[in-house]
């Protein structure tokens, strides 16, 4: 089996909540697997919204100067990625939404200046989106939000893989509770395959 580089990215506000310890099982999963991981905690990263100023689309290049600079190559060289996010009023966290928005350098890229992002012998990488949601009535929750991550992965090169999706988890530590979150989180990691 051929071992992979995995980006896991957390969107979540709250450090050590619900997300962030599902995305960790599911990075420790993948390491199980022989895969090097890398874990970015966007709440820790600067990282400005997006002034759609249209300068990408010029030169491909984003004239904010911040984080983001470090995440499009990042994005770019791993094999497989994996987005995590609490539900925020039926769509991904605001610190995730900026990130993915910030992606629109990597789609002037690709769509409107026709650079290759990756090599096409590479294929299309793998994705996964991890996602917990406070409600428990509403059973559309994770659509806004899965439609957004199949957006940027699509723009990426990434196939949409996986999901892990767990609603009723409105408190920090409530994912503890599930009888099996956390181990469905490590094998979902521990069986990543890379074509």
């Amino acid at each position: 089996m051929k071992s992979v580089q995995v980006l896991g990215i957390s969107g979540s506000p709250r450090r050590n909540g619900n997300t962030e310890l599902l995305i960790r099982e599911f990075m420790r999963g993948a390491e199980s697997g022989g895969h090097k991981t890398e874990l970015i905690i966007l709440s820790e990263l600067k990282i400005s919204p997006c002034t759609s100023c249209g300068s990408c689309q010029k030169n491909g290049k984003c004239i904010i100067i911040d984080d983001m600079q470090l995440m499009h190559k990042k994005l770019l060289e791993v094999d497989c990625i994996v987005f995590a996010s609490p539900i925020y009023f039926c769509g991904v966290s605001a610190q995730l939404k900026s990130f993915i928005d910030r992606c629109q350098t990597l789609w002037s890229r690709k769509f409107i200046l026709k650079q290759a992002l990756i090599n096409p012998d590479r294929g299309k990488r793998p994705g996964y989106f991890i996602s917990t949601a406070g409600t428990k009535d509403y059973s559309k929750v994770f659509e806004g939000a899965i439609f957004t991550v199949k957006a940027i992965f699509s723009s990426l090169d990434i196939k949409y893989t996986g999901e892990l999706l767990f609603k009723d988890m409105e408190n920090k530590g409530d994912i503890l509770k599930h009888p099996d979150a956390l181990k469905m989180a490590f094998e979902a990691g521990s069986s990543l395959r890379v074509a």
